[in-house]
């Protein structure tokens, strides 16, 4: 009888210990699904960059990628630009004759991730708000035309993610960048934005 108790308290046990793994388990999995911070986003930068002492800015367009590593707290992030002189404020005659100076950046960044940041450029005043929920520093390696950049290579980039307030429908719809010295020379200190397209997980493509 002994024997018997002893094997069928050890069952018990065994069927609560594989009870609560399964259970742990399952919160470990609930946990990643609901985890909102994307892995990988994506979109373009469709903005203007003033000319110190000019009548006229550079157009600046191109495609953006980050990829966010949530276990080391690392991103990378990448950006593909083409930049030319704006027509505006320039007059008919200077439009057909004025070099555009058509040029491209090619702009790679290994950076700390910081969420919920604090000092993450506001939404323009004129436009309805949002809160910035990503933020990535680091050092940018900056190309022009497939060159080393006339003002250097490595400059410091501030890139921020963010979205509608309160409940938001979209959390994560504007991107930002700002540089500093070195490139801030030729993109400016202020920010630069731009759409978020993609959020989600990782794409087979970005997989390693």
């Amino acid at each position: 009888m002994a024997t018997q108790r002893f094997l069928m308290n050890g069952k018990t046990l065994l069927r609560a210990v594989r009870v609560v793994l399964v259970l742990a388990l399952a919160a470990a999995a609930s946990m990643l699904a609901q985890d909102p911070r994307p892995k990988h986003l994506s979109g373009v930068i469709n903005d203007f960059t003033p000319i110190t002492g000019g009548t006229t800015a550079y157009e600046v367009h191109g495609p953006w990628s980050l990829t966010l590593d949530h276990d080391t707290g690392k991103a990378h992030f990448s950006a593909f630009l083409t930049m030319e002189l704006s027509v505006l404020g320039q007059s008919p005659a200077d439009i057909q004759t004025v070099n555009l100076a058509q040029h491209t950046h090619n702009i790679t960044m290994d950076g700390t991730v910081t969420y919920d940041p604090t000092d993450c450029p506001p939404a323009a005043s004129t436009t309805p708000p949002y809160v910035a929920r990503i933020e990535i520093n680091g050092t940018a390696s900056v190309f022009a035309n497939g060159s080393t950049a006339p003002f250097g290579q490595f400059s410091l980039l501030q890139v921020c993610i963010a979205g509608g307030m309160d409940t938001p429908q979209v959390p994560f719809s504007n991107v930002t960048l700002v540089f500093q010295n070195p490139a801030a020379k030729h993109f400016g200190l202020q920010a630069i934005h731009g759409l978020v397209r993609k959020a989600g997980g990782l794409r087979e493509e970005d997989k390693p």
